[in-house]
């Protein structure tokens, strides 16, 4: 049977990790804890003096921990060794910090390190991926650093020129391709011992990494890499942790209890210290005996959609050199605009059955619609995309025609615009339907922003968000003053319609009125 010694890297609130320590080892696990030596002397004392005579909880060597320093490495390979003296029965070893809570029961993290005997640690190729998204990266490794980036910024910036003007550059040890990754790992008990005892062989290892930035980030990911095979290794952490923009941690509140739940992860982090309901739910949860969690894994896209919305310049730059690229003076280019695609399909079928109008569905939305071999440019929405006014000159010139028609999701103004400033001409049909609660869920859905185990108040809470969020975009749209307008507005009379689409298509009202008479033209 599964028991986990969790080892905890701490530094404030003792309180918190008194109640932390006491919440984990009540479902039958350990822990080893590690106060980082820069705390007030005040948390010690009132940690070790509450939980000292515990026996499910030992207490790690103390040093002095600085962020993106080797310190944060040799705290967790105390509390390692600690925990491992200390508990011969623990299987797994979990690295936590004080801002982590369970977001599941002890009953259901058993039970997958049971079913799933493997190790769970982030590892990616150093210089392959592109995990590193802001800072230095060659550098981390490559020059030695014996200051902190935080408490001694020029030391620090200063140091790394020396070494370069001097050329004093230096590799990994040849063995060890070096690798990336979250430091919030769970790691088998053999592998665990496994680590150490190769340190021990190999003490030019531990003084490469002494010196390197952010060692927390490769040392025990490229360890056990190089000491485990790939089929025991899952890629992931069992943290659930997001970033913003900017590259802070997503911090989270009270209301995230249920989207937190719904995650595919054993912990979270990082808890708000003012999120008091939110903590007590998660503190209660770990030895609940729980054993059901719907998992909808909507966590990071839900983040992503929410915060991103009214973000303003999305669109790619153009090459320089397509700058001058023109569709055609006397070419006409036709786009509907839908946010409900299926109904723009719809209406594009019957337009092209009744006036032979060649037309293309949703060119820069979807991947997979159908388009000649163009030299590569249609090969992926990113090259559509950035190349938008060549491709479509490609288009007319493929088809032989002065007259294309396309339909375009309604969040691309800016292929509008840009299609505006052309020198062809360009007429907009906005598909203007009623946006139903269950379309909106269906939307959702498509987008992955919600899963199979979303509960209803989730729910809630995002639809009035998803229908903001198009008649914003719908908003931008009218607004833009392109220079030909129409809106086909559902629950209009088929007369209505018919003038619109005559408008649009520039056509006569016989065909005009064939195409608006499609069946269940606006149903979902």
């Amino acid at each position: 049977m599964a028991q986990i010694a969790f080892l905890l890297l701490c530094h404030k609130d003792a309180a918190a990790i008194i109640q932390k320590a006491r919440q984990l080892t009540a479902a039958g696990d350990v822990m080893a804890i590690h106060v980082d030596a820069n705390a007030p002397k005040a948390v010690w004392e009132e940690v070790h003096g509450a939980l000292a005579g515990n026996p499910a909880i030992t207490f790690a060597p103390r040093v002095r921990c600085g962020w993106g320093e080797w310190s944060l490495v040799q705290a967790t390979l105390n509390a390692a060794e600690a925990a491992l003296a200390t508990f011969p029965e623990a299987t797994h070893f979990y690295l936590l910090s004080g801002d982590c809570m369970a977001i599941k029961s002890a009953a259901w993290a058993h039970e997958l390190l049971e079913r799933d005997p493997a190790d769970y640690i982030e590892s990616f190729d150093f210089h392959e991926s592109d995990w590193i998204k802001t800072g230095i990266k060659d550098e981390r490794l490559t020059v030695r650093h014996w200051f902190n980036e935080r408490r001694q910024k020029w030391l620090f910036y200063r140091s790394i020129e020396a070494q370069r003007a001097l050329g004093l550059t230096r590799r990994p040890p040849a063995d060890l391709t070096i690798q990336i990754g979250s430091q919030w790992w769970c790691l088998r008990r053999a592998t665990l011992e496994g680590v150490l005892a190769f340190l021990a062989e190999r003490p030019d290892v531990t003084r490469f990494f002494r010196t390197t930035w952010i060692p927390d980030e490769t040392f025990f990911q490229t360890l056990v890499r190089h000491l485990v095979p790939e089929a025991e290794i899952r890629c992931r952490t069992l943290t659930f942790l997001m970033f913003t923009d900017y590259g802070m941690p997503v911090t989270f509140y009270n209301d995230h209890y249920d989207l937190l739940l719904g995650q595919d992860y054993l912990f979270a982090r990082k808890i708000s210290p003012e999120a008091t309901e939110l903590k007590g739910r998660l503190g209660d949860l770990w030895a609940s005996g729980r054993t059901e969690f719907p998992i909808s894994n909507e966590g990071r896209r839900l983040f992503a959609f929410l915060t991103g919305r009214g973000r303003i310049g999305r669109r790619f730059a153009p090459r320089f050199w397509e700058a001058g690229m023109s569709m055609g003076r006397e070419r006409v280019l036709y786009v509907i605009a839908s946010k409900k695609w299926h109904v723009a399909k719809r209406l594009v079928g019957a337009i092209r059955e009744a006036t032979g109008l060649p037309c293309l569905d949703y060119i820069f939305n979807e991947e997979e619609t159908p388009l000649p071999d163009l030299g590569g440019i249609q090969s992926s929405i990113a090259k559509r995309t950035r190349h938008r006014r060549a491709m479509m000159r490609m288009l007319f010139d493929h088809h032989g025609t002065d007259r294309l028609l396309i339909c375009l999701d309604t969040s691309g103004l800016d292929h509008l615009q840009d299609f505006a400033a052309d020198r062809c001409e360009l007429r907009v049909l906005e598909i203007d339907p009623v946006y139903s609660d269950a379309f909106l869920t269906g939307h959702a859905r498509r987008m992955g922003l919600i899963g199979a185990g979303t509960d209803a108040a989730g729910l809630a809470r995002l639809l009035p968000t998803l229908r903001h969020d198009i008649a914003y975009e719908v908003e931008g749209l009218r607004s833009a003053g392109l220079p030909h307008h129409d809106r086909l507005r559902e629950g209009a009379s088929e007369a209505e319609l018919a003038r619109t689409i005559a408008d649009f298509l520039q056509v006569g009202q016989e065909e005009a009125a064939r195409i608006a008479a499609t069946p269940d033209l606006f149903a979902d």
